[in-house]
């Protein structure tokens, strides 16, 4: 139940083997502008820790993506639980390699994830961005979720969105 595949990629649960593909992508100035900035390699070991006791609390988290014909790393993405103001949410997450962006993986990815969170049960599940980033937001719109409201979270401009409430009986 936890591997995950889509047509181009494949995903494993995120673990300790995954920390030199995350320092990189953390460390990358393109991918990180619209992720609260550059990370060091003690804060993504930090962030690592926080993503594999996540898995252990909840049986689900953050998966690492990576090119079905290659393995090549393409990103982190997942579902998990936060809290927005003081509301208990349901997250949908995910960053790509800057190399691996306008091929339409993002929206591939964030379709997989629905369609697991949707098979245990998680029918509300949120997403945000940086009101400016509108590759993200339009991602978003692919998937079906509908933009709720601004909301302020770091301190930054994010739109919130939300997948569309399931329809009785379906």
């Amino acid at each position: 139940m936890t591997a995950l595949r889509s047509d181009r990629l494949v995903a494993e649960p995120i673990d300790i083997g995954h920390l030199r593909e995350l320092c990189r992508m953390h460390r990358d100035e393109t991918v990180m502008a619209t992720l609260g900035g550059l990370r060091s390699d003690d804060e993504t070991a930090q962030f690592l820790a926080s993503s594999i006791a996540h898995w252990r609390s909840h049986d689900f988290g953050l998966w690492v993506w990576r090119d079905k014909a290659t393995g090549a790393f393409v990103g982190r993405a997942g579902i998990r639980r936060i809290t927005l103001g003081d509301r208990p949410e349901i997250e949908l997450a995910y960053a790509l390699m800057s190399e691996y962006w306008s091929r339409g993986l993002a929206t591939e990815i964030g379709q997989a994830l629905l369609d697991r969170a949707r098979s245990m049960g998680l029918n509300d599940v949120v997403a945000f961005t940086l009101t400016t980033n509108t590759a993200s937001r339009r991602v978003m719109e692919k998937l079906g979720m509908r933009y709720e409201r601004d909301i302020s979270h770091f301190e930054l401009p994010h739109a919130l969105y939300r997948t569309p409430p399931s329809e009785p009986g379906g």
